[in-house]
């Protein structure tokens, strides 16, 4: 049985030997986060592979992530180290249920999470981040519907940041944030009185409200890293409270809550890494050239909005 440097050291031996850049989302584990060429959030990984010069993308994260690389980077051969690791907020809604909509609404207007599939992408006019969301709504005519899909509750931060837009939400979301519950916060605040709470805004809005800071995963990590403050809550995926603790060691980081695992991002394994650069295991992701072209719209309309 490998150990874990032995593992990572294949594997880095490996990627170099067959062209691949590696790149691993936050919430993987640090294992895989120590050999990847570059961690983010989703879409700032994206934007980086189209920038490597590496033939080869081996994406350590959950299906629509290596499916946003594929259409930044469609000539490069985009691989996702599980094939298993899905994302149930990505997956709850269909382009037919959008398309529905939109005939229902003709000049409604459709702005998709990043978190959706590529298929539903192809009937969005504008994708978001969580980082951008705010921003990019905030141009959008305050005299048109606005259907913000999936995430009801980061559609909702959006609206109270937004009062003048027209948004329209429908019942969905990522079933790990939006479980967290008030009571789990205020339990975490009494155990740890003087940390402040960092909480992502795919959390419900009475968690979100009862925060000290609410951000994408790259801003709470940022917030830590620059406040003067020792101590805080961390209201997303635990990996989280790892990174945080061996990037800041100085500094004390606690869970929100131990529910706070997303099983799709633990999935993938150092041994998932190795058999996909084998060429034994993992997923190649594969897009038919209309929903490359059709996907990309809402995509490069964020770009372009900054």
């Amino acid at each position: 049985m490998m150990q874990t440097k032995e593992l990572q050291q294949k594997i880095l031996r490996l990627k170099k030997e067959k062209d691949f850049c590696i790149l691993a989302h936050t919430y993987q584990s640090h294992e895989i986060l120590e050999i990847a060429d570059f961690t983010g959030d989703s879409f700032a990984l994206s934007r980086k592979a189209t920038g490597v010069s590496e033939k080869n993308i081996l994406m350590c994260g959950v299906r629509f992530m290596a499916e946003t690389v594929k259409l930044l980077s469609p000539d490069k051969r985009v691989v996702i180290a599980s094939g298993d690791a899905g994302c149930p907020m990505a997956e709850q809604f269909t382009r037919a249920e959008v398309e529905a909509w939109r005939k229902e609404h003709p000049e409604g207007i459709v702005v998709a999470y990043v978190n959706t599939t590529t298929d539903l992408k192809r009937a969005c006019d504008y994708c978001v981040t969580s980082a951008s969301a705010v921003k990019i709504v905030s141009r959008l005519p305050d005299d048109r519907e606005i259907l913000f899909i999936p995430d009801k509750n980061l559609g909702s931060y959006v609206a109270k940041k937004l009062p003048t837009k027209k948004l329209v939400f429908w019942n969905g979301g990522c079933p790990i944030h939006n479980s967290i519950t008030l009571k789990e916060l205020q339990t975490a605040k009494e155990q740890h009185p003087e940390a402040l709470v960092l909480t992502h805004p795919e959390c419900a809005s009475e968690v979100v409200s009862a925060s000290d800071f609410i951000g994408s995963t790259t801003e709470i990590m940022d917030y830590a890293a620059k406040s003067e403050a020792s101590s805080f809550i961390i209201g997303t995926e635990n990996n989280i409270v790892t990174h945080l603790q061996y990037e800041l060691p100085e500094k004390q980081f606690y869970p929100l809550s131990k529910r706070l695992i997303c099983a799709d991002m633990r999935l993938t394994s150092l041994p998932d890494v190795l058999s996909a650069l084998e060429g034994t295991g993992g997923l190649e992701i594969e897009l038919d050239g209309d929903t490359l072209r059709e996907a990309r719209v809402c995509i490069d309309r964020m770009i372009e909005m900054g």
